[in-house]
């Protein structure tokens, strides 16, 4: 199986199977607890149809939007994910040129394996950066001025994983950073001597956005660890506004879910939320993002623009988000799986056919522009 032969997630996720050494593969694949909210995410999806129009002289189809002070060429962008050298050895390089070339936003992790200020200078692409709240606020200033001085487009504050979710499979492999795997774990590294050849002969594994505050290299810090001990659970409203002034600039909150966070949001001065439930890997039986996302979208919708993600897996998915008010959708594992199965030429490949599902889609309604799409083009069961 090549990458040419892959047409959808479906098919980027087994390429990705047959090529990741079995604790890698499950550390993106997996989720907390059950995964019941890891399958939800999708399946939420399933729960309304689309109403298209016909005969609406659909020549040309315009997938732009404006999100977070940014014009993407398409409503889908590359959420900030960690370790991203770890499933192949492009890593973010090949994530932000891919977005760079479909002419969408990528996000860059605190956990990142590629310098935040390396990706601005090659790539000119709007950017994202995913911050954590640590213990430490000095560390927390001087990351934001330090993003800040990179030149990034928007803040991102991931707020649902001030500790890190249950997630069992990485229990089982003994998967985490740095490796301490059991020897069900080596084994299936063994299994894939490709996989680690290029993890061997390629640079260093690190992580620049911490590596001068955390030592995650030397076995001082695991990345368990990291959650447990470096992140504050005690973050409230008020820090998080004492960030957004100091940043003066496009903050996002994302994993919010209820609407009373959403409106707290909007009064401390955000600019965007992402309703998001960090993929079903944090709070098992939480709700999926897009079952929240009208109620949020009418609470707060015309105060700062509403973004969502989890589960998304094909064009139609991002039609019925943007039908209900979404201003852009986010993806994770739909562009993780082709990275893993082939670095650059996979990811694009995953864009690509996401930019020709939106526009086959978009002729299909009868809409020639994403601002066509309304609650009129949905119904409920």
């Amino acid at each position: 199986m090549q990458i040419s032969d892959c047409h959808n997630f479906h098919d980027f996720r087994e390429l990705a199977r047959l090529r990741l050494p079995g604790p890698i593969f499950n550390y993106i694949d997996g989720a907390a607890d059950d995964e019941v909210t890891y399958r939800r995410n999708t399946a939420s999806f399933q729960q309304c149809d689309l109403v298209p129009n016909v005969l609406r002289g659909v020549g040309d189809v315009d997938l732009s939007v404006q999100v977070l002070g940014q014009r993407l060429a398409m409503p889908v962008y590359c959420s900030p994910t960690a370790l991203q050298r770890l499933f192949h050895h492009e890593g973010e390089r090949a994530v932000a040129a891919a977005a760079s070339k479909y002419g969408t936003m990528f996000g860059v992790s605190s956990l990142g394996t590629v310098s935040m200020e390396e990706l601005r200078k090659a790539f000119p692409t709007p950017q994202v950066y995913q911050f954590y709240f640590h213990k430490d606020r000095g560390l927390n200033r001087a990351m934001m001025q330090r993003a800040k001085e990179t030149g990034i487009d928007v803040m991102m504050l991931t707020v649902d994983s001030i500790t890190g979710g249950n997630r069992e499979r990485d229990l089982r492999t003994g998967f985490t950073i740095p490796f301490r795997l059991n020897l069900g774990g080596m084994l299936q590294f063994a299994l894939k001597p490709r996989w680690v050849l290029n993890y061997v002969t390629h640079e260093r594994f690190s992580m620049p956005q911490l590596e001068t505050h955390v030592d995650f290299g030397g076995g001082a810090m695991s990345i368990g660890r990291y959650f447990t001990e470096m992140l504050d659970p005690s973050m409230n409203w008020d820090d998080v506004a004492e960030m957004v002034r100091d940043w003066d600039g496009q903050f996002c909150l994302k994993g919010v879910m209820s609407v009373e966070d959403a409106k707290r949001a909007a009064a401390i001065g955000c600019t965007g939320i992402v309703l998001s439930n960090h993929g079903g890997r944090q709070l098992d039986g939480s709700r999926a993002a897009f079952d929240q996302l009208a109620e949020v979208v009418d609470a707060v919708g015309d105060k700062l623009d509403v973004i969502m993600d989890g589960g998304v897996q094909r064009g139609t998915h991002v039609l019925k988000a943007l039908a209900l008010g979404a201003k852009a959708v986010g993806v994770g594992r739909y562009y993780l799986f082709p990275l893993a199965a082939a670095g650059q030429a996979g990811v694009e490949r995953a864009l690509a056919l996401m930019r020709t599902e939106l526009e086959r889609g978009m002729k299909l309604m009868g809409c020639t522009s994403v601002s066509e799409l309304s609650r009129e083009s949905l119904r409920f069961r």
